[in-house]
């Protein structure tokens, strides 16, 4: 390449651009600076049939801006000729498939474009008849990422639309890639039905196979002996069967042979657990062959299949425990105990008094047990993990998927390896802790919290109280104020959030937070598809809408509020709990405060340091960080 000035009259932009079209692209962005700087980085430009004329590969805003400031100079009277000439990359001649690659280079390295405008270029370098496997070693992509985006071309153009507007969701689209031609016409005509439901994400799936959905890879089968029909997305990453009464057919001859298999290895029995029950490990004991161990087949509704060797029930384990312990495999009977089960009492009850009075002394001790029995639990301790529970998969899909989850996940995963758990545990709060009682698991959480310094006890004890932090308590509202959250941070408004609006009144409100009491009046008798597109734009900053940063609704804020007076929403009526206690304890006598020099007193002991040297593990690092 060779680099020169270029007059603006011999430029037009090449059909090999990716940015190529009849319509002027937005340059809101980039005017400005063009007006101030003129254009920096040269355009790249190769020689077309027009004498002495250049067509553009890639930098096509950057040359709708500079005709923009041409043109208001020329008006003004104050026509620069510099700014008639354009900076540019000259390339050689060459075929259509480099310059479409030297255009989406240029742009992918600067912009990433979205996946429509990606599938509409690799379209076309296919057609100049470049590979899958060339095309991912020009961009530096997987294969699989280049064959999804070229998926996205057996969708209907329509379909295509709405996902590069945003208005459906990756996941929506990932499953519209199972649909037929006939499917996908019927579900836009639902989508575009305003007092019709559309399934999407998860339901979307459901929708498609008339109700259950088996992946082909719980099959126990072979699929493809089978002769079952399965269907794929196009993506290739999922095939499900089409006619799940067949698959259960194949599976449970499957499961059958899988019983009797393990009975003739030895095993006491194999048990198949039906759908409709669930085996539950906590009700049985490990027991080996020997022991009369079984195996439990536990079937679930979606075609898998977990197996449990070697299990006997609760009862038949202490049964067996109880001849063991009395006959002691011998006939003889078992020894007197040494003490009487009422002196052990005493003895008890008189170590738990000395130990809990000398505890005092020692608060940094104590804060580490309380912390192993938060964690572990005992029969004093009960303690609960919050299940964030919701039944709508779209609002599972928005929280796991939210930057909050992210960070807090990231901590607690640091804390499970802080204490030894696995990385693949759900939550600190009654973790898996590979003993067996809660003594056990209690003593050895507080073993291990004994060797960490205070300030990543801490941090082990932030994750344990926003694992059990009820959602919608006033507790919730009581941290969230003293603390100061910044929902902005951790939240912006995604597909589920608009999904769930469907008051017009509040709509109304929303746009006018976000446009302006003006625009919300001007659109006040609109459907509320158009309500939600308006605050979509103002939020992205896109289709000429002035972007809004940084917005979250009332109801979310701290403190939270409310758009009408019709009452109703939960975060607000908590939030009053939590001021309504702030001002009884405000408002308490100080009368009531006990004197500090009086006899009985009792004194605030500082939190000593850690009684070992500190932890110098990975997590723990983390931690202090």
């Amino acid at each position: 390449m060779k680099l020169d000035f270029i007059p603006l009259d011999k430029l037009v932009v090449s059909k090999a651009n990716m940015r190529y079209g009849k319509k002027a692209p937005d340059v809101s962005d980039i005017l400005p600076t063009v007006r101030g700087r003129g254009v920096i980085q040269p355009v790249i430009v190769r020689p077309n049939c027009a004498p002495d004329g250049y067509e553009i590969v890639a930098g096509s805003r950057r040359f709708h801006a500079a005709r923009i400031v041409a043109e208001e100079r020329r008006a003004t009277g104050d026509a620069d000729p510099d700014a008639a000439m354009l900076p540019c990359a000259i390339l050689d001649d060459g075929d259509d498939a480099d310059a479409i690659e030297a255009s989406m280079i240029e742009n992918m390295a600067r912009l990433d474009p979205d996946e429509v405008a990606q599938w509409e270029n690799f379209t076309r370098l296919v057609r100049e008849g470049r590979k899958v496997e060339d095309i991912a070693a020009t961009f530096g992509l997987p294969g699989l990422t280049i064959r999804r985006v070229l998926a996205l071309g057996n969708l209907l153009p329509r379909i295509r639309d709405l996902y590069r507007k945003a208005q459906i969701d990756a996941a929506t689209v990932r499953h519209l890639t199972l649909a037929s031609k006939s499917q996908q016409k019927a579900w836009l005509a639902l989508a575009e039905d305003e007092d019709s439901y559309v399934p999407t994400g998860h339901q979307l799936k459901a929708w498609l196979f008339g109700g259950q959905s088996i992946p082909a890879k719980h099959a126990l089968f072979d699929v493809e002996a089978s002769g079952l029909a399965t269907i794929a997305d196009l993506f290739g990453d999922d095939r499900y069967f089409a006619d799940a009464d067949g698959f259960w057919t194949a599976q449970n001859e499957a499961i059958e042979t899988r019983r009797a298999a393990y009975v003739e290895q030895g095993w006491a029995d194999a048990i198949i657990v039906p759908p409709s029950d669930h085996f539950s490990t906590w009700e049985y004991e490990k027991a080996g062959k020997r022991k009369g161990g079984r195996v439990y087949l536990d079937v679930r509704a979606t075609g898998e299949v977990i197996v449990h060797e070697g299990y006997i029930s609760g009862k038949e384990a202490r049964r067996i425990a109880k001849a063991e312990g009395s006959e002691n495999g011998t006939g003889h009977k078992p020894a007197r105990p040494e003490v009487t089960s009422t002196m052990q009492t005493y003895v008890d009850l008189h170590r738990h008094a000395a130990v809990r009075a000398a505890l005092t002394g020692h608060p940094a001790i104590a804060l580490r047990l309380m912390v192993a029995h938060a964690i572990g639990g005992s029969h004093l301790w009960t303690v609960k993990a919050e299940p964030q529970s919701t039944r709508n998969d779209e609002v599972r899909d928005s929280l796991d998927n939210s930057t909050a989850e992210a960070d807090f996940d990231e901590r607690r995963r640091a804390v499970l390896a802080v204490l030894g758990f696995s990385a693949e545990e759900p939550t600190v709060t009654a973790g898996s802790f590979e003993t067996g009682g809660d003594d056990y698991r209690v003593v050895g959480i507080f073993q291990r919290l004994l060797d960490l310094p205070d300030t990543v006890v801490m941090e082990v004890i932030a994750i344990v109280m926003g694992e059990t932090l009820a959602s919608g308590s006033a507790a919730v509202e009581a941290v969230g104020i003293e603390i100061g959250v910044d929902m902005a941070r951790y939240w912006q408004a995604d597909s589920a959030f608009f999904e769930l609006i469907r008051d017009r009144e509040v709509l109304t409100r929303i746009v006018a937070e976000v446009a302006g009491e003006t625009v919300a009046s001007a659109n006040m008798g609109e459907k509320t598809k158009t309500l939600k597109r308006i605050v979509r734009d103002h939020l992205d900053g896109t289709n000429g809408r002035d972007q809004r940063e940084n917005w979250v609704p009332r109801w979310m804020a701290f403190p939270p509020a409310a758009y009408t007076a019709r009452g109703g929403v939960g975060t607000v009526a908590a939030h009053a709990k939590a001021q309504a206690a702030r001002e009884i304890e405000r408002l308490r006598p100080s009368d009531d405060e006990p004197d500090p020099s009086a006899p009985g007193a009792v004194m605030a002991l500082p939190v000593e340091g850690s009684p070992v040297p500190p932890f110098n593990g990975d997590g723990a690092d983390r931690l202090a960080a």
